[in-house]
């Protein structure tokens, strides 16, 4: 009910109060034009141009007002049921569908749609105010904070956000795992998958499944993780060369000439955040109402079932009808691999992760040993050693080779030992002197034809000089 200061008969009085109908502003405006023809003061062609009624409906208002006073001004469907409403049974059934405990975090938008399923059609805004109305559903703000809105990409394939969400997926019914999502940032397609955990065999994994279905994008959009971002700072070589430290996830990405833009913040990759959380509302319930609890048949949903209606249902139209994707190299599983340098040793062994392998005679040609080989190990398994763009031949040893220490070359020492009796270093001196001994440091030549012994050495001379100098004499010159 509503106050008004105007009485039955129309007279306004300003000290008493008369209890009407609630009016709208538009059927309390029509009480003041009513009372200006009550009074005279307008005919009905001015009140029907003030109404912007015609002159004939203008009547019909006049005349009610005559009959019923206020109460004939308002409106004569309120209070009464519209014709459009929802009929108390399917009210009573919906209701009841709601209450149920696997619809429990339904919100009103999925609720309406699963309901639609089962024959029960409601719009979702019919279906909020009922539950408000029952107190099934409450009402709860956000706090919002200011953020630049970048615009979207105009064309599909320019650029794909990449993200792991995790989150209790089949509740409860399993061990919490991972989803994968690739969000293309023009048309909202996803590509998502579950994983045990986010790895780069996981990002690799997905990132395969949408060049196959679409083809290479030209950008990916995605965190800092440590999977796409290097943590530490580059040796001083790769400094000096202007080389950054890559993980395996961007050298593939770099080979593929896929630009890798890793964002600053959560809100920066905002589209992929969002539907992670559309999925976890509605993913969630998607694999309740299936009865999954694993990982293989919950993907088999995804590819078969679950995928072709959300992007129908969530996907939008590019500004643009050009497909940015580039087509599918040749040697996309080769490069979607883990690469490791490694040096050839003299033996021709390459050795990586615990593991040797002995390079084949036939690459003899190239002189492999203390070169640089890629140690490239595919996601099946399988290794291959390449050289310069060249796959080279192998065979892993059993063990690690046994290294041969070298040694020198030891020169033998020799015995010195003194002349014999008949030796020409014993002989005697012409003229009945005594023998000359010669020592070690001598020549160790033979006399000469004419009799004396050759000139003695240095060694020789010095030891003469200091016997001489002993004995206070000077031996003779020669």
């Amino acid at each position: 009910m509503e106050m008004s200061l105007l009485g039955q008969d129309g007279v306004g009085d300003p000290f008493q109060y008369v209890e009407t109908l609630t009016m709208n502003r538009e059927e309390r405006n029509r009480i003041t034009i009513m009372v200006g023809v009550k009074d005279q003061s307008l005919n009905q062609v001015q009140a029907a141009e003030l109404l912007g009624l015609s002159y004939r409906q203008a009547k019909r208002v006049w005349r009610r007002y005559q009959d019923e006073g206020d109460a004939g001004l308002v409106h004569r469907l309120r209070g009464k049921p519209g014709l459009r409403g929802k009929p108390p049974t399917l009210r009573a059934q919906v209701l009841v569908r709601c209450s149920q405990e696997c619809y429990a975090d339904f919100g009103p938008t999925l609720m309406a749609e699963e309901l639609a399923k089962e024959g029960l059609v409601v719009d979702h805004d019919t279906l909020r105010r009922w539950l408000l109305a029952e107190g099934h559903l409450t009402v709860r703000r956000r706090r919002q904070q200011h953020r630049q809105w970048r615009e979207r990409k105009p064309c599909f394939g320019a650029m794909v956000q990449l993200d792991g969400s995790h989150h209790d997926w089949f509740e409860g019914r399993r061990e919490k795992c991972v989803l994968m999502v690739m969000v293309d940032d023009a048309t909202n397609r996803i590509r998502v998958r579950f994983f045990e955990e986010e790895t780069t065999r996981a990002s690799y994994d997905l990132l395969e499944g949408w060049v196959r279905h679409h083809g290479l994008p030209g950008a990916l959009y995605v965190d800092r993780d440590s999977i796409y971002r290097c943590e530490g700072r580059s040796s001083v070589a790769d400094q000096l060369a202007g080389k950054e430290r890559r993980t395996q996830f961007g050298r593939a990405m770099d080979q593929l000439g896929v630009e890798l833009i890793l964002a600053n913040s959560p809100q920066a990759k905002g589209r992929v955040e969002r539907m992670n959380g559309v999925l976890q509302d509605r993913l969630v319930k998607a694999l309740r109402l299936a009865g999954m609890s694993d990982l293989a048949s919950a993907n088999r949903f995804l590819d078969e079932t679950y995928l072709r209606e959300f992007n129908r249902r969530f996907g939008r139209v590019a500004a643009s009808a050009l497909d940015a994707h580039r087509g599918v190299p040749r040697n996309l599983d080769e490069v979607l691999s883990w690469e490791e340098e490694r040096v050839v040793q003299r033996d021709w062994t390459v050795a990586c992760e615990g593991k040797w392998y002995q390079l084949d005679r036939q690459h003899e040609a190239m002189s492999l040993a203390r070169r640089k080989v890629v140690v490239r190990t595919l996601r099946r398994g399988q290794v291959q050693l390449v050289y310069r763009g060249q796959k080279l031949k192998w065979k892993e040893l059993p063990k690690r080779p046994e290294r041969v220490a070298r040694s020198l070359p030891v020169k033998p020492v020799r015995a010195i030992k003194p002349p014999e009796a008949g030796h020409p270093w014993r002989r005697r001196l012409l003229g009945g002197k005594r023998a000359v001994r010669l020592g070690v440091g001598d020549s160790g030549q033979p006399p000469l034809r004419s009799g004396f012994p050759p000139s003695p050495t240095p060694n020789r001379r010095n030891q003469e000089a200091r016997a001489a100098k002993q004995k206070g004499t000077f031996p003779p010159k020669l």
